[in-house]
């Protein structure tokens, strides 16, 4: 199996050393505790606009897309999911704290990196055999983590669903979050 498919394939899963690693070393650190939370809710925040444009569809193991969504989040950067969790990651580390939480995060940031490299080469890979020109277009257009200032102006566009709809999509990622959160507190508790 291709790497890249292994990643992408359980990049629901892989996180988790990650998630062990902040709980086990986790200590509370006052000064970071608020900048935590609202990286976190702005991580969240991408991640619902993101799912409110996408929808469902990114919720699988198999490489590939009905359509390509290039409108809302997706007209700054084509992985927005990508970048909410990187905010959401750090924002959960720097919740947690840690004895050295400049090394922490820079260990989180380097898995998401490697990770998300790998995962959109395979991604960008298959949209482009999917939608040729259109994706080149988009790719040549936007950048693929990292945001652009201005949204990309373009002709497609795609319609938001709900909220209630996007935050149903959403929930396996909200449960684990508070999961996370729940276990760092109940560590600061020394309940464990």
């Amino acid at each position: 199996m291709d790497i890249r498919q292994f990643f992408f394939k359980y990049r629901s899963y892989t996180p988790i050393p990650i998630a062990i690693l902040i709980i086990y070393f986790a200590s509370e650190q006052k000064p970071y505790y608020l900048l935590g939370l609202l990286m976190l809710l702005f991580g969240e925040s991408i991640r619902i606009w993101a799912v409110s444009y996408a929808g469902g569809k990114t919720r699988t193991r198999k490489v590939g897309a009905p359509a390509l969504c290039t409108s809302g989040p997706y007209a700054f950067t084509r992985n927005p999911l990508y970048l909410g969790n990187m905010f959401m990651y750090i924002g959960i580390t720097l919740v947690a704290g840690a004895p050295n939480i400049i090394f922490m995060i820079l260990i989180i940031f380097s898995f998401f990196m490697i990770q998300y490299t790998l995962i959109v080469s395979l991604e960008e890979e298959t949209l482009t055999n999917l939608f040729g020109e259109a994706y080149r277009n988009y790719k040549k257009n936007v950048p693929p983590i990292f945001p652009r200032i201005t949204p990309w102006k373009n002709k497609a566009e795609t319609k938001r669903t709900l909220l209630l709809k996007t935050l149903k999509t959403e929930k396996r990622t909200l449960q684990n979050v508070f999961l996370i959160l729940a276990l760092i507190f109940l560590k600061s508790q020394n309940i464990f």
